[in-house]
């Protein structure tokens, strides 16, 4: 898949492998928003929709590893310590990409109408990082308005997005941040550059 920021200026391509073991989301993207940026990562979670491991490397910048165990317990794998102030987070939410919005849309499973809040480890745009990079908790709440449309509520920004989907749970449009490119969108080796 690829999404576009909302000006356009950015891009992103994520692969998203979905088995039996569970989903594993891998992309790379480069972007301008709060600042120029370029990163690779990938999330893996488990069947039961719960994030396991997540790995962040920016272009030029830090790199992140972190696994999460069975308690929903995190450990940053690079300095080898615990992160108490993450447990209990199922998702991960990286804020260079609507990727991980399909965690918890694919996980929690609600009906039309019903909504569930959730804390995710939210880790930040390279712009935004004081410090150590690491992820911080984030109050989140998912509302699904029809099978297609979910509603996005960050509580502790206070912002709101409608997300609109995919059958897979995918995001196809993040109002204001991403818009999903549809294949003809995108560049292909039949189709090269000018």
């Amino acid at each position: 898949m690829r999404w576009t920021d909302a000006e356009g200026q950015g891009l992103e391509h994520c692969l998203v492998t979905l088995d039996d073991t569970g989903l594993t989301l891998e992309g790379v993207v480069a972007g301008t928003r709060d600042g120029k940026y370029g990163a690779h990562y990938k999330v893996r979670a488990d069947a039961g929709g719960r994030t396991r491991e997540v790995r962040v490397r920016c272009l030029g910048g830090p790199e992140l590893c972190l696994t999460v165990d069975e308690g929903a317990c995190w450990r940053d794998a690079i300095r080898g310590a615990d992160l108490p102030d993450l447990d209990g987070c199922l998702d991960v939410d990286l804020g260079i990409t609507p990727s991980t919005n399909t965690l918890p849309i694919r996980r929690l499973r609600l009906k039309v109408g019903q909504s569930a809040e959730v804390r995710a480890a939210y880790v930040p745009l390279p712009s935004e990082i004081e410090g150590d990079f690491l992820p911080r908790p984030a109050d989140q709440r998912y509302t699904r308005l029809t099978d297609r449309l979910w509603r996005y509520d960050g509580l502790l920004w206070n912002f709101t997005a409608d997300l609109a989907v995919d059958d897979l749970g995918l995001v196809l449009d993040y109002p204001v941040l991403f818009r999903r490119l549809r294949p003809k969108d995108a560049l292909t080796d039949a189709d090269p550059p000018a």
